[in-house]
């Protein structure tokens, strides 16, 4: 079972779930642990090869990786802990877990905050994978996470959240990246069809004026989808709860208080 921590502030209060995205761990979610705690019981795990799930699953390690896989996995969290309906939040590749979860157990997910969200993969995108694919058998991992991260947080306020992903990166095994890396082959038929098939739950997109690769997409998607709305953080790029955590905090728990399952308040 993946490794998971808990923050339980009562039997009344919904459950919020933090899904954290490729080479990431629970760690990125640090600036939300004091804010969400006082409002919700709270899940932080990490996923399969990451974190402190490094050695976690490991009989199933020769397992071609997919979404449905990897999202069965905290699903297994889930029933493990008891938990029958839980908000989400998750960033980057998580919040197409969050999807994927979403479309297994669609009455498990109450509502969906998704941060720096991928709805679809542009030229430079699409390029970038090509290349990872194509050299990632000749040159090392973390040469190839290096060069993802510094196209997707390119700017100097973007430094620290870069800094973290990359120091989480390190620590994956190099088979292991290369098993989430062919995950990529899987992404745009999926993304495709999120686009085409809108989520009945209420979901809340929350990105970075700075995210130049995946802000254009979100933005043309929430048109078209009625239960989606976009809230554009300025000055910010791909990872908003790291760059501008206050911000974040403040509207990611707004949305989810107004969509409460057990508790109709606002926030102080």
């Amino acid at each position: 079972m993946l490794y998971h921590k808990t923050y339980i502030l009562g039997e009344d209060k919904d459950w919020v779930v933090f899904v954290h995205g490729a080479g990431g761990s629970s760690t990125i979610w640090y600036r939300q642990i004091k804010a969400y705690k006082e409002h919700f019981n709270v899940l932080f795990m990490d996923l399969r090869g990451h974190g402190n799930s490094k050695h976690a699953l490991q009989e199933h390690y020769k397992e071609k990786y997919t979404f449905k896989l990897v999202s069965s996995d905290v699903i297994q969290v889930l029933d493990h802990l008891n938990i029958q309906q839980a908000h989400f939040i998750g960033v980057s590749l998580g919040s197409i877990i969050i999807r994927t979860i979403e479309d297994m157990v669609p009455d498990r997910v109450i509502t969906s905050v998704l941060c720096g969200a991928i709805m679809r993969m542009n030229v430079r995108s699409r390029f970038l994978v090509w290349a990872g694919h194509t050299f990632k058998r000749m040159i090392p991992f973390i040469w190839l996470y290096k060069l993802f991260a510094w196209v997707i947080l390119p700017r100097a306020n973007h430094e620290e959240s870069r800094h973290m992903f990359i120091r989480e990166a390190k620590k994956m095994a190099s088979k292991e990246f290369l098993r989430w890396y062919k995950l990529t082959y899987e992404v745009n038929p999926l993304l495709r069809y999120f686009r085409e098939s809108e989520s009945s739950n209420p979901t809340l997109y929350i990105m970075g004026s700075e995210d130049h690769m995946f802000l254009p997409p979100v933005q043309k998607l929430v048109k078209e989808h009625e239960n989606s709305e976009l809230i554009v953080i300025d000055d910010c790029g791909h990872v908003c709860n790291i760059e501008k955590p206050d911000e974040f905090n403040e509207i990611s728990i707004r949305f989810l208080l107004r969509h409460s399952e057990k508790q109709q308040v606002g926030v102080s």
